[in-house]
């Protein structure tokens, strides 16, 4: 198999005849006349595991599948739009998605039927995956007609799931306010988040509330941020010896997760507790992301500067191995005494809280430990720490991918200024510049994914999207020009190949990819931001440092064809809400003219200010010609510190001197 996905290399050894997506499958269906079984599914997915094991290792399931089928396994990191594309048929099917995916298609792609997870023999109420195998093969052979007519409805129902109404809808202000109420409105008030088990994380919907609170000043908004972050940071789905967060919890607590741990699930999560740490000034919140960070340091970072995908939920077979204990383990380890106080603050008990063990957690009554306790403690997690280093780890997927890496660039850069540590920034300067030289073709294009030496995959928008707002948030923590001149590049070529000239918004691929049955605008966030939202962002951004407001009135038209998804659905549309927060504004550019940037930058960097941009010059530097519209006529005072401080380019008076600087960053919180 000349593949790089791990996920599809853990099936180069079934009996299954396999094909990767592509020409040679789609032709083997057609002169066979076979429907297609496509399964879709990652490296980090437990249940996709369960199902290979059950039934693409079963000799007798492989051989119905073969005889009946052309079987296409597909990597949904390396296939977002496939991934996209057959989850919609899915939905419209089941109500519901999820991975596995399980889909069965016409020789030219069309779905006609799917769903999920189906065990080897009936169980959790659903069939057999032998007998959905022998139902589907019976539909196609006696009664074909009746097959295709269903697929073509369900084609054509996906394609009306991408009908926007291309008329302007009203930008205000008033869209944050509904969003506030309805998201306060479904959160847990006993233990955060929102909704019931099994619970996600919900960074954008934190981060858009912080905003709200921002603008309301309403004490329960904020109460509703600070219960989450603080019962996530407690809880187990994240990991208190090793830093990071697991997928979601599968309980409405966040006491037992589902291990794996995403590249993007971190990447979002550690932005909503910097701005949180700069709301509140809670010490703890910028603790979290700072071990979220160097937990990617350590366990996600390529020596080529790229960032890992995911980390495994399963190691030697079984899910959550690597990180349970027992107590017997604690007070081996630990010894008595701090074995004592360790499981007191940590939940461990004789019966453990999780399949007989004990899944880390705070637990209330371990919070309101003195310092010297506090200490102890931190001892005691170095110890397991160390301890935990010596067990067999989780498997990685080390695939680099475009659009992740741009988040965990973007969140590496936030990190390096709210905590003032450079190796953030330097490991997100690396990142970029391995995206750049690596991840392009010969005419500027990007690539998706990167693995064993080899970069594949035509770009999509969230990796033009994703990658340029991380360029963006890279230049106001490094100020190098590079980066504003890639994210520059890029942007141009994100309009030329992506931009619906007949319309608004943006495609999902672009004009030279591969023809499917549909070609979808991403509009709903998921686990991931929808690529219309994170487009509209970063291009607000680069508008406001570059002075080219076409790029601004792309990303307003953009953010009106997604105004009723953001009344009715802010749920799905928080990273579309936090562009709207930077459009409506009020949105300042900031200009400094300093010999120690750093330094003076630090009290703004402290500051929960969303809506800014920042450009810094020192007497050494060269400003890059994009940002020539923000920056000229501007010039130190007097030879000390200088601040502009401007609103679509009209400027209030200089400030001048340190003091003076610090007063008109308090005046902008």
């Amino acid at each position: 198999m000349n593949e790089t996905s791990p996920y599809l290399l853990q099936h180069a050894d079934n009996p299954v005849e396999w094909y990767p997506w592509g020409p040679e499958a789609l032709e083997a269906a057609r002169e066979q006349n076979k429907p297609i079984f496509l399964s879709i599914g990652y490296s980090a997915c437990h249940w996709c595991h369960v199902m290979a094991h059950e039934s693409f290792e079963s000799e007798e399931i492989a051989k119905l599948m073969n005889d009946w089928f052309i079987n296409v396994k597909v990597d949904r990191e390396e296939r977002p739009d496939l991934d996209q594309i057959y989850m919609s048929a899915v939905v419209a099917i089941t109500g519901s998605g999820g991975w596995p995916m399980s889909v069965f298609l016409t020789p030219t792609g069309e779905p006609f039927y799917g769903g999920t997870y189906w065990p080897s023999a009936p169980k959790f109420q659903r069939p057999g995956f032998p007998q959905v195998l022998a139902a589907v093969n019976e539909a196609w052979t006696d009664r074909n007609e009746h097959v295709h007519e269903q697929a073509d409805k369900l084609t054509n129902a996906i394609r009306g799931m991408d009908a926007f109404d291309a008329s302007a809808s009203e930008l205000s202000p008033d869209l944050m306010t509904t969003a506030e109420k309805k998201l306060v409105g479904s959160v847990d008030q006993r233990h955060g988040g929102f909704g019931s088990a099994p619970k996600f994380p919900h960074p954008f919907d934190l981060r858009v509330l912080l905003r709200c609170y921002k603008r309301s000043g309403n004490a329960d908004t904020l109460a509703a941020v600070t219960l989450t972050l603080d019962k996530m940071a407690a809880g187990g789905i994240y990991d208190h010896l090793g830093g990071g967060f697991h997928r979601y919890s599968t309980d409405a607590m966040w006491l037992a997760p589902h291990f794996e741990k995403m590249l993007y699930d971190n990447a979002l999560l550690v932005p909503a507790y910097l701005e949180a740490y700069q709301t509140t000034g809670n010490a703890e919140y910028a603790r979290i992301a700072r071990e979220t960070l160097d937990y990617t340091l350590g366990e996600m970072t390529d020596t080529n500067g790229g960032f890992y995908s995911t980390q495994d939920a399963d190691s030697e077979g079984e899910e959550g191995k690597f990180f349970v204990w027992t107590l017997d383990e604690i007070h081996e380890h630990l010894g008595p005494d701090r074995a004592e106080i360790f499981a007191e603050a940590y939940d461990v008990t004789p019966n453990g809280n999780w399949e007989e063990k004990t899944i880390l957690n705070r637990t209330t009554q371990g919070l309101g430990f003195s310092k010297s306790e506090a200490d102890l403690l931190a001892e005691c997690r170095q110890i397991l720490y160390n301890v935990r280093e010596q067990r067999i780890k989780p498997g990685r997927d080390e695939k680099i991918l475009t659009s992740w890496n741009g988040l965990m660039i973007a969140a590496m850069a936030l990190g390096a200024r709210v905590l003032g540590d450079q190796r953030y920034a330097e490991a997100a300067e690396n990142s970029a510049a391995f995206l750049l030289e690596t991840l392009r073709d010969d005419d500027g294009s990007l690539l998706h994914s990167f693995k064993d030496g080899r970069a594949r995959f035509n770009g999509y928008l969230d990796d033009y999207a994703c990658l340029i707002d991380g360029l963006v948030e890279l230049y106001q923590t490094t100020f190098n020009n590079r980066w504003i001149e890639a994210a520059v590049a890029l942007a141009d070529r994100m309009q030329e190949q992506f931009a619906d000239d007949e319309s608004v918004g943006f495609f999902y691929t672009s004009r030279d990819h591969e023809e499917l049955i549909v070609r979808q605008k991403d509009s709903q966030d998921n686990a991931t931001p929808s690529g219309n939202a994170m487009a509209a962002t970063a291009l607000l951004k680069l508008s406001r440092l570059t002075g080219r407001s076409e790029w601004e009135d792309i990303a307003t038209r953009t953010l009106e064809m997604l105004a009723t998804q953001m009344t009715y659905a802010p749920s799905a549309s928080g990273q579309s809400l936090i562009a709207l927060d930077f459009l409506t504004g009020p949105t300042r550019e900031c200009v400094l003219f300093a010999d120690s940037v750093e330094s003076d930058l630090q009290e703004l960097n402290q500051r929960f200010v969303p809506n800014k941009v920042v450009v810094a010059v020192s007497n050494s530097e060269t400003t890059s010609k994009t940002i020539d519209s923000l920056v000229s006529g501007k010039t130190k005072i007097n030879n000390q510190p200088t601040l502009y401080v401007c609103e679509h380019g009209t400027c209030s008076q200089p400030v001048v001197g340190v003091d003076e600087i610090r007063d008109g960053f308090n005046a902008l919180s």
